[in-house]
Formats: C-alpha cells, structure tokens, sequence
C-alpha cells in the first residue's frame, strides 16, 4: 500500500475504534463464570473500572494507528499493528463487559482518541528505537493499573477478573516484545512523567 492508502485503512480502524465496529478474534474471557450478585455501590465501581479500561484500550489503538503511521521500517510498523490487533480483542471485551453491568463507555473517549493518535505520530517521527521503547514505557504504565483494578474488584466478580487478567499477560508480552525489537527504555523520571498524564485519563473517564 502508499501512504495514502495506509492513511485510509488508519481512518477506517479509528472509525470502528470510536463506534464499537471492531470484533474480537479471541473468546471472550470471562465467559466461564456466572454474573456474581454485586451491590449497587460494587456494581458502579465496576462500571467505572471498566470505563477507564476501555478508554484506555482506545487510546491504546490511537497510539499504535499514529506510531505504525509514522514508523521508519516495516519490521517495527508490522510489530506495532499486530499489537494493535490483539488490543482491539481488549478493546470489545470491555465494551462487552460494560454492556453487561449495564454501563456505558466514556463521552471524551474521542477526545482522547485524537491525542493519543498525535502523540503516537510524534513518537513514529522521534525513530522506531524511540517509538519501541515509547510502547515499553507505555504498557508499565498500563500493567501497574491493571493491577490496581484487580486488587480493587470484589473477589466474587471472577467475569471482570478474568478480563482483566487477559489483558494484564498480553500488556506485559507487548512491552517485552517492544524491547526485545530494540526499543530504547525510558528513564525512569519519564516514566512517572507519563504516570502523571495517565492519571488525568483515569480520573476523568472513571466519571464521565
């Protein structure tokens, strides 16, 4: 493909990002387990876990679109687009998740969307090194809060557990991958840095 055709395709995915349009390639993981019986307050905090996840599995998309768009080789733009891949699996078991305790995801999701996709095409620009090493940085930041969800949920709510957990293996695979590629780990100060940004995410889209 050129590079208008890659622009298309990028647009096309940003689309079904937004508008619930993508579908998972892998089964659902929480499939297993039965609906345990939450109490309102339990239930809300769920819902507002979930929100904050699935923002950030669509943040996730717009950073691998704007980091493949921009990548100098075809080795890092494949590895990038294939993480993006197994993301958007992420990506519609949140939304599942939601729909089934009967929320919603966030209204700034396309705010962030846009953000997100010009960061990752500024990092694209900075060299695949850099770009690889912007997913590692990214994915720490992601495992850390996964762990803070699941240390959060109620133990009989093995649905959202088992979602979570998913997720959690394959942040961590994607962030040893992106080093193993030759990305450049980040000094810790812009690690906590980019903590600090992701936090206004999750405060936000936990609410709104």
């Amino acid at each position: 493909m050129n590079q208008l055709d890659e622009i298309i395709c990028s647009f096309d995915r940003g689309l079904r990002t937004l508008t619930g349009g993508h579908q998972a390639v892998r089964d659902y993981p929480g499939a297993n387990f039965s609906e345990a019986p939450l109490s309102e307050e339990e239930r809300a905090h769920i819902v507002g876990l979930m929100r904050v996840n699935h923002t950030g599995e669509v943040c996730a998309q717009a950073l691998y679109e704007g980091q493949a768009l921009t990548a100098k080789g075809e080795d890092a733009k494949s590895a990038l687009l294939a993480a993006a891949g197994e993301e958007q699996d992420h990506l519609v078991w949140c939304e599942q998740r939601l729909s089934e305790l009967e929320g919603g995801p966030s209204a700034l999701a396309p705010v962030f969307f846009g953000l997100s996709f010009a960061v990752g095409a500024a990092a694209g620009l900075l060299g695949d090194r850099v770009s690889l090493g912007f997913v590692e940085a990214t994915e720490d930041q992601v495992v850390k809060h996964l762990d803070g969800h699941l240390a959060s949920l109620p133990d009989e709510d093995r649905r959202t557990r088992e979602v979570l957990e998913a997720m959690r293996a394959d942040e961590t695979r994607h962030g040893e991958e992106a080093l193993a590629r030759g990305g450049v780990e980040f000094p810790k100060p812009l690690k906590q840095t980019m903590q600090l940004l992701a936090r206004a995410m999750t405060l936000t889209s936990y609410r709104i």
